[in-house]
This record gives structure tokens, sequence and C-alpha cells, in this order.
């Protein structure tokens, strides 16, 4: 199984960004998929996730700001970043678990003060 993700990039402060990521080589659903980030010399931390039947769970961080969601294909999962902060900046990782976790390789955004 392997998630690819996309729609990063340099966006200023205030701005709008849409992650998305697609999963390939699986015949289950993710019960459970969602985006972690990991900063410059920081700990990797969860950002969104949301469930099969659309639960979500966001950092409070990141609450008022972002909104998770998952397409209508299986196993597609999107992040839309509104009001984007320069402490966004980081590496956004993929996610993806159902009995065992799975991780995509990551996508760059950086917002500029």
């Amino acid at each position: 199984v392997q998630l690819q993700a996309s729609g990063g990039g340099l966006v200023q402060a205030g701005g709008s960004l849409r992650l998305s990521c697609a999963a390939s080589g699986s015949i289950f659903s993710f019960n459970i998929m969602g985006w972690h980030r990991q900063a410059p010399g920081k700990q990797r931390e969860l950002v969104a996730l949301i469930s099969n039947i659309g639960s979500t769970n966001y950092a409070d961080s990141v609450k008022g700001r972002f909104t998770i969601s998952r397409g209508n294909a299986k196993n597609t999962v999107y992040l839309q970043m509104n009001s984007l902060k320069p402490e966004d900046t980081a590496v956004y990782y993929c996610y993806g678990y159902s009995g065992s976790a799975y991780w995509g390789q990551g996508t760059l955004v950086t917002v500029s003060s």
C-alpha cells in the first residue's frame, strides 16, 4: 500500500492550500485517514483525522482554520488549510490506519510572513 500526498507549496501568511492524498495498492478501506506534520527540529504531531463514518479530530492549533474530508474514491483524503500562519510550516504526512498504520512520503508546506 502506498499513500501519495500532493498539494504542498509556498504561500504567504493568511493564504490557503489544499493537500490531497490517495492510496494505491489497497484492497481494503482505511478506518481512519488523516494528516500529521513535522516542523524543523520538532516532533511529528497530529493535525487532523477523519474516520470512515466522517468523525473528525483536529489539533487545537488548527481548529477553525483547517478542514479534513474524505473523497468519493476509496482511500482519498484532503486537507483544506485556510488562514495559514508561519508556524504551520512543516512537512505534512498523509496517514491511513486499518489494523496497521501506513504513511505517505510527505509534502512540504512553507508559509512566509
